[in-house]
């Protein structure tokens, strides 16, 4: 099939590059025009049953109306024939790390020492286009150098990249020697070289002062490691590292300020206290208690498992890619993990999607599908965890998630129908994203 391009990437950059600066202001990101959709079958409200032939009209970027049936355009309207599609919002994928080149550990080692800030935000460029054209509209970003997310974040924003909104969390915060100490591993030679990192805390006072940096550097959501990561290049595996007063003054002082707070956190203490704490979201999750399970689903803590990343982990360190360090947490993660997650979602743990991309390769999210699904999701369930729900975990039901009158025109369409095979979202034939067409495919 041949890929018609609303705008062209190469071209932009060319032009962004090459104009002068007074000729590179351009109309904002929502398009004024008027385009008519015609749906063969619209799933505007995740968790309910799609509706038959429908049109959404989009005026400015957003949502104007959702008409029954094909109603012919207005007068000066463009119209986009999906009228043998199944259409439905914009996916949202909450654990993406765009920065850098993700989804190969091993060229990301070797290539370290001469790499920069600003190679890895090109690559970051390219990663956020590729994720777009999945279908994914909107990502929670969980880590990567402060100033160059949020540029790329403005530069969506701005339509001057194709690329998903992005929600950022800037750095996440860690203990000295915890998972996200850039340290870690280093020689003398390098680690010295790496000096003080703001977003390293020990104690209440400095775990508190480091989230007021990151807000300041422009994060809009916070991350904090509870326990030990998998990728960590330290044999201190994956328990509880933070401890229970640090996390709280964590949580405490993002939310006076207005920020939602992520944990990543395998460990089942780790996730306990990070619960107990007041955390909006546990990323990962891979050892779960009964009593966390009960704790959780009390307080309404929002569960993302990124099941593809401690999938990804597993095959990265059997290939060789990953240091020694690495290889067992990685296994032990992925055979404790589906077992805490099925259980989570047996028990009515509140589950939203996020893949941890960039431990995965960029633009294959919605393989996650499918591994929700054969942990006990029905097919509506894990969309709705994708598009509604995930609005939810953002503080964004309003604007996207659904197709409804007001809401941001962020569609997307497939050729099959999902809610019977999810595997139809890995190949996305139709993007539009505040009401631009990124991609249509015949």
């Amino acid at each position: 099939m041949k890929q018609r391009w609303c705008k062209g990437f190469l071209a932009a950059v060319f032009l962004a590059g090459a104009m002068p600066a007074v000729a590179q202001e351009r109309e904002p990101a929502s398009d004024r025009s008027v385009v008519y959709i015609h749906a063969g079958r619209l799933l505007a409200e995740p968790g309910q049953a799609p509706r038959g032939p429908a049109t959404i009209v989009v005026r400015g970027g957003e949502i104007a109306e959702v008409r029954d049936g094909f109603a012919p355009p207005e007068t000066g309207a463009a119209l986009v024939d999906l009228s043998d599609d199944f259409v439905l919002p914009g996916l949202i994928d909450l654990h993406v790390h765009l920065l850098g080149p993700g989804g190969d550990p091993l060229a990301d080692r070797l290539t370290a020492i001469n790499r920069d800030v600003q190679d890895d935000l090109l690559q970051g460029v390219a990663n956020a286009r590729v994720t777009l054209l999945a279908g994914f509209t909107t990502v929670r970003d969980l880590g990567g150098t402060e100033r160059s997310i949020r540029a790329l974040r403005d530069a969506s924003q701005a339509g001057l990249v194709e690329a998903p909104t992005i929600v950022n969390a800037g750095h996440m915060l860690s203990v000295t020697g915890g998972h996200g100490d850039g340290r870690n591993g280093l020689g003398d030679l390098y680690s010295d070289a790496q000096g003080h990192q703001e977003y390293v805390c020990d104690g209440v006072e400095d775990c508190a002062r480091a989230v007021r940096r990151q807000i300041g550097l422009g994060a809009q959501v916070i991350k904090f490691a509870a326990t030990g990561g998998v990728l960590s290049n330290v044999s201190g595996g994956l328990s509880q590292a933070m401890t229970s007063t640090e996390m709280a003054a964590i949580i405490d002082t993002a939310h006076g300020l207005g920020r939602r707070v992520a944990a990543h956190s395998h460990a089942d203490a780790g996730t306990r206290a990070a619960v107990e704490a007041g955390v909006d979201t546990i990323e990962h999750g891979s050892f779960l208690e009964p009593e966390t399970i009960a704790l959780m689903k009390r307080r309404g803590t929002w569960l993302v498992p990124t099941m593809l990343a401690t999938r990804a982990a597993v095959a990265q360190a059997e290939a060789g890619a990953l240091p020694p360090a690495v290889v067992p947490k990685a296994r032990e993660a992925v055979a404790a993990a589906a077992d805490s997650h099925a259980r989570a979602i047996d028990a009515g743990v509140k589950i939203a999607f996020g893949t941890d991309t960039g431990v995965s390769s960029h633009g294959r999210n919605a393989e996650e599908f499918v591994l929700m699904v054969a942990a006990g999701m029905t097919p509506a369930a894990a969309i709705r965890a994708a598009t509604s729900d995930a609005a939810e975990v953002l503080g964004r039901a309003n604007s996207v998630g659904r197709i409804a009158p007001g809401m941001t025109a962020d569609i997307i369409a497939v050729d099959g129908d999902p809610l019977l095979d999810v595997r139809e979202l890995e190949d996305v034939d139709f993007v539009m994203k505040a009401g631009r067409v990124i991609l249509h495919e015949d």
